[in-house]
């Protein structure tokens, strides 16, 4: 299906999330509050890509090591066991309710390295599908299919039998604008590289009564950590989703066949919020007591034109409206996952982040089915924001997995 739309709504789109970041009017000394989500290019590569997590809210820098971990927390991979390799493939169907050719495609293989080492490479393209690019009087400039890809490596060390830390690697490729001049000057496909610092505790199994155990997991994962991205004059670059994500879970096995797991992620961008400027389409007023207007001074909040390094320490105190608002920033996923006889999961989750911020909430439920070599996840997302629409809502996703281990057990 091919979409009519002008290129300058497609960089726009692209270059942003799906939240459009509101400004904050200034009205007698008070600066009111108003949705201000932050915005990154290439939001895609902070998507969740495979539907075991995507069945748990989300949930995954904690949880049990899989072939998805490269993406959640690089440093589980040292907890696999030894010989152990497996491959997932993971399809995502985007927008499916408005059109059928834009999707998310992941390929991930990981592998053992020996007792106290593990690996992975990943592959996640994304599509946007069949596009007649316009200019702003409205001529056809032509078709073009544009879309994104990133090519990920990762390594993973334990540093005692309960942790482990982990390095990965990230190229990351956007061409969205497929070469065409915009406003007079030529675009080109953005490039970037990042990198991920992850780190991974899981206990040892802790017997409680009548046969049950219990375990504690935990892990952090910093990932997207690079350069901005441009698509013409570097001056115009903008942040990738630097993420901080911190989490912890709870693992109770009752008997041989039955066992579940809680989970609860903390995630925040590592991107400077915008700052409230004189001369913002929704500011009114003038606190200046020089009278100017419209001169783009910061009012409140940091200047957000930094290096990406320095906006990643930046984030923690720039929200103009001080702690409250660094708060919001804030997204909060919790999860559970319950197995038997490790062939049947059951998973469900919910989404929270606050409205100010892009108000992304929603419920999530999944199932699992494993069978020898041959695993199956399915997840599906059920929006609970009236407000907010989810370019996944009412989406069944699917994640084929292949446990390479299990043909010589």
């Amino acid at each position: 299906m091919k979409k009519y739309i002008a290129l300058s709504a497609l960089m726009l789109i692209s270059f942003s999330s799906s939240f459009a970041q509101l400004g904050e009017n200034y009205v007698n000394g008070e600066y009111l509050k108003s949705p201000r989500a932050i915005t990154t290019a290439v939001p895609i590569i902070a998507v969740a890509p495979d539907s075991r997590s995507g069945g748990m809210g989300n949930t995954g820098v904690a949880s049990g090591v899989d072939a998805n971990s490269i993406f959640w927390n690089p440093a589980k991979l040292a907890f696999l066991d030894e010989g152990a390799s497996q491959l997932s493939l993971s399809y995502t169907p985007w927008l499916q309710d408005l059109v059928n050719d834009i999707n998310l495609a992941y390929v991930s293989y990981v592998f053992s390295l020996g007792e106290r080492q593990g690996a992975g490479i990943s592959l996640r393209y994304f599509t946007l599908g069949d596009i007649i690019f316009k200019d702003e009087n409205n001529q056809d400039l032509g078709t073009y299919s544009p879309y994104e890809f990133t090519l990920d490596g990762a390594y993973a060390l334990k540093l005692s039998e309960t942790m482990s830390l982990a390095v990965g690697l990230r190229y990351i490729f956007s061409d969205l604008t497929q070469g065409q001049v915009v406003a007079g000057a030529e675009t080109k496909p953005g490039q970037s590289f990042a990198a991920d610092i992850g780190y991974y505790f899981k206990s040892k199994d802790q017997n409680i009564s009548n046969g049950q155990k219990q375990s504690f997991s935990a892990g952090a994962n910093i990932s997207n950590i690079g350069g901005k991205i441009s698509y013409g004059n570097d001056a115009d670059a903008d942040f990738i989703p630097t993420n901080l994500r911190l989490g912890g879970g709870y693992h109770l096995q009752f008997d041989k066949y039955n066992r579940i797991s809680f989970y609860v992620d903390v995630n925040k961008l590592l991107v400077p919020t915008p700052p409230i400027r004189e001369g913002d389409p929704n500011f009114t007023g003038d606190p200046n007591e020089n009278g100017i207007d419209n001169d783009g001074s910061v009012l409140a909040g940091k200047d957000d034109n930094v290096g990406a390094f320095e906006g990643m320490f930046q984030s923690f105190n720039d929200a103009p409206n001080g702690f409250p608002e660094e708060m919001e920033e804030f997204i909060v996923n919790v999860g559970a996952e319950f197995w038997y006889d490790n062939k049947f999961a059951f998973r469900g989750g919910y989404q929270y982040e606050d409205e100010q911020k892009g108000g992304r909430q929603f419920f999530t439920m999944g199932i699992g089915i494993k069978y020898n070599v041959f695993g199956l996840d399915m997840s599906y997302l059920i929006p609970a924001s009236s407000v907010v629409r989810s370019p996944l809502e009412n989406t069944l996703r699917f994640t084929l997995l292949f446990d390479f281990q299990a043909v010589n057990d």
